[in-house]
């Protein structure tokens, strides 16, 4: 019995020393074809924008294409899903934005894909606020402004956004809950036409991204009234944080990140960091990373890990509260 157990044992080490020398021979090779990185979302927007800057320093960094490709669909959903299922090799990862990571999931009844356990951060990319924008002939020239008429005149006010459960319809969510006002929601099928009809006078306010909204404030015709950073924009300096507009607390926006399948090889979870981190220090990267109002991170997947679930289990107690559903 005993001589067995010993001889259970040596075969379970010499197979857990074999799987090792496999995997770190495997992350040495590694990648030895091109790499697919897939944006849940269309051509053309910010995420695509910035997954097409990142996969071409990460081209030159990894010695193989990173080829873009767009799976968009059921707001994100679809992509994520691909890639929840792809073989976990490496040569299928995600470029994502915060929204099917950390909102859709509380929202949706019924996911194709688990973001907390079918994924694996890499790499968190950049965070970019919202800029709480208004229509210049409301007279609201503050966020103590917007509170005293919403708290004036309750359920008339109105903020749109770019969809139901959207980052914005988040972010205006958690305004009312920390201001103490009641607002009317009008959700849209995008941040454009949602911004036509603020600059008509349809909607009151907006939070808004900030690449989207900054040139109609700097043409004059929408107010910048907050950012939803704990730091103020070099784009924008006098427009003050919402924590300094009084509503403690508050911090909304949306982020970037690099993930893999949930079983990827931390050794090629390693090394993309590596090569990410790297790409974010090139200063062309930062340069129009900057320019979209978004602030750069980087670090380690355990620190991508921890940021995620915080983000995930705030966003959802919001949902949870606003009581937030979409079928």
């Amino acid at each position: 019995m005993i001589s067995t157990l010993v001889h259970w044992r040596r075969n379970l080490a010499l197979a857990a020393l074999a799987l090792v020398v496999a995997t770190g021979a495997f992350a040495q090779g590694y990648p030895d074809k091109p790499v697919k990185l897939i944006v849940p979302y269309a051509a053309g927007g910010s995420t695509d924008a910035t997954a097409r800057l990142l996969a071409k320093s990460l081209t030159e960094r990894l010695g193989q294409p990173v080829v873009v490709e767009n799976r968009a669909g059921a707001g994100g959903a679809i992509g994520h899903e691909f890639v929840a299922k792809a073989p976990a090799d490496g040569y299928t990862l995600l470029f994502s934005a915060a929204g099917p990571l950390t909102v859709t999931p509380h929202t949706y009844p019924k996911l194709g894909y688990d973001p907390v356990n079918g994924l694996k951060p890499i790499t968190l990319v950049a965070t970019q606020p919202l800029l709480l924008v208004a229509n210049p002939a409301l007279k609201i020239a503050s966020v103590g402004d917007l509170v005293r008429e919403a708290k004036a005149r309750p359920g008339k006010l109105t903020y749109g956004s770019f969809g139901n459960g959207s980052a914005a319809h988040l972010a205006g969510e958690y305004f009312k809950s920390l201001a103490g006002v009641d607002m009317v929601h009008v959700p849209y099928k995008g941040s454009g036409p949602a911004l036509v009809d603020l600059v008509a006078g349809q909607i009151d306010v907006m939070f808004d991204v900030f690449s989207t909204s900054a040139p109609l404030v700097k043409a004059g015709k929408l107010r910048a009234i907050a950012i939803t950073s704990t730091e103020r924009s070099p784009q924008f300096p006098q427009v003050p944080t919402m924590q300094e507009a009084g509503v403690a607390g508050f911090e909304a926006g949306t982020w970037f990140g690099l993930l893999a399948p949930a079983n990827t090889p931390q050794p090629i979870v390693d090394a993309l960091s590596k090569a990410t981190n790297a790409a974010l220090q090139e200063a062309s990267v930062r340069d129009v990373l900057s320019s979209q109002g978004a602030a750069v991170r980087g670090g380690t997947p355990e620190q991508f890990q921890r940021f995620f679930r915080s983000e995930y289990d705030k966003w959802g107690k919001i949902v949870k509260a606003a009581g937030i559903t979409i079928d």
